[in-house]
């Protein structure tokens, strides 16, 4: 069973900037498809980077230019960059894995998840 550890959540002003990492215990996630999802308050989970085994990247719209999604197999670990966030961007991050390298821009085929770390948005 893959253990994904997300950090780097926290506090931040609107228009500021975080930096998630989601790092593996376990196996290699160099085989793996890693997507960044999150889930507001009181809304759904959604996705909204995801990075697959050989580097082709995802975004949904609404981040599309200021949430680079990177990877570095070397440390086990995938990046969410966060720039200009929001408050709307408030939520619970998580990272998950597929690990038949696959779902590329979808949810409900990822096989590991990540308790999640906490963005807060606000003034």
């Amino acid at each position: 069973q893959e253990q994904l550890v997300e950090s780097g959540g926290g506090l931040v002003q609107p228009g500021g900037s975080l930096r998630l990492a989601c790092v593996a215990s376990g196996s290699s996630l160099a085989f793996y498809t890693i997507g960044w999802f999150r889930q507001a308050p009181g809304k759904e989970r959604e996705g909204v980077a995801w990075i697959s085994s050989i580097g082709f990247v995802y975004y949904a719209n609404s981040v599309k230019g200021r949430f680079p999604i990177s990877r570095d197999d070397a440390t086990n670990t995938v990046s969410l960059q966060m720039h200009d966030l929001k408050p709307e961007a408030t939520a619970l991050c998580y990272c998950a894995a597929n690990r038949a390298g696959g779902c590329v821009g979808c949810r409900d085929g990822m096989d590991y998840w990540g308790k999640g770390t906490l963005v807060s948005v606000s003034a």
